[in-house]
């Protein structure tokens, strides 16, 4: 798939995952009465994105991750669609669409997040660890109808942890 096919697709799907996973986060007790039925582990390396020097308010940018599991095989690819809203000296608030394309299927999920790094987006050296949650707003595949959480751990500029909970459907 070319770039530019996946940046459509993630535009495409943008508006709906953000509205769904704003709409999944505020399910509060309906989301608690989830039970985790498995976690998936996977690590990401960089191998793409466009993020500018200096984040800018409504200027959208795009990272892209291959994913391989805990015994180092190639499962699939994180693309991340990000909108920074507000930014500022310390950080900027941002909303992101995530679409995690595995080998037996694709996860979408979407996030408002501060990302706590200064306007300048990405230190090359001696970058701060941080993390953030993604609400999982559907699936195709082995994943269809998929609801639960993906937390991303950013442990450098170009490495990723992921930790995928799938749920249950309600009690």
């Amino acid at each position: 798939m070319t770039d530019m096919k996946r940046r459509s697709i993630l535009q495409l799907a943008s508006a709906a995952t953000i509205a769904g996973g704003l709409v999944a986060g505020t399910g509060g007790t309906a989301h608690a009465a989830r039970e985790a039925a498995r976690q998936i582990t996977l690590k990401g390396t960089r191998t793409g994105a466009n993020i500018p020097d200096v984040l800018t308010a409504g200027i959208p940018y795009f990272v892209r991750y291959d994913l391989t599991d805990a015994e180092g095989r190639s499962v699939g690819t994180e693309n991340a669609h990000c909108l920074p809203v507000t930014v500022g000296p310390d950080g900027s608030f941002v909303m992101a669409t995530l679409v995690l394309s595995l080998d037996d299927g694709m996860i979408t999920a979407a996030t408002a997040f501060q990302r706590p790094l200064p306007a300048v987006t990405e230190l090359p050296a001696n970058a701060r660890q941080w993390s953030h949650v993604f609400a999982i707003t559907g699936g195709t595949g082995s994943y269809d109808g998929a609801a639960g959480s993906v937390t991303i751990e950013h442990l450098t500029r170009d490495e990723d942890a992921l930790t995928v909970t799938l749920a249950d459907a309600p009690l």
